[in-house]
């Protein structure tokens, strides 16, 4: 008799009326699945652009950072290290890094500094 013993935790359910397909490693719906899934970084052109906005923010000016190819936590750091150098405040917003004020020349010269290749966009 050829007997193979299941891993503890494989109860070889691969469909679910009540949930749809479900992973077979972790046995939760795949949309819930975590095991094996790296997170992508967001799709975009590869180009950086540093850029100036006034729209919806009562004349008051700040300088848009948008495509830079890093995860979510590493563009926290970025925006941190970024309003420590224009001594300015900032936050991120959807992928986009905004620096209170007008600060493009320091901060192009901040990412040539941090090897990108940004590029001034806009007026």
């Amino acid at each position: 008799m050829n007997m193979r013993k299941k891993p503890a935790n494989a109860s070889g359910l691969v469909y679910s009326t009540e949930h749809g397909k479900t992973c077979p490693n972790c046995n939760k719906p795949i949309a819930h699945c975590s095991c094996g899934q790296k997170k992508t970084l967001p799709k975009n052109d590869g180009i950086v652009r540093v850029s100036r906005e006034t729209k919806g923010r009562k004349g008051s000016g700040v300088t848009l950072i948008t495509g830079l190819p890093v995860a979510d936590s590493e563009l926290n750091n970025l925006a941190k290290q970024f309003k420590q150098r224009c001594g300015s405040g900032g936050t991120v917003k959807n992928g986009v890094i905004e620096v209170q004020g007008d600060h493009r020349d320091v901060l192009i010269a901040e990412l040539i500094r941090l090897g990108y290749h940004p590029k001034k966009a806009g007026g």
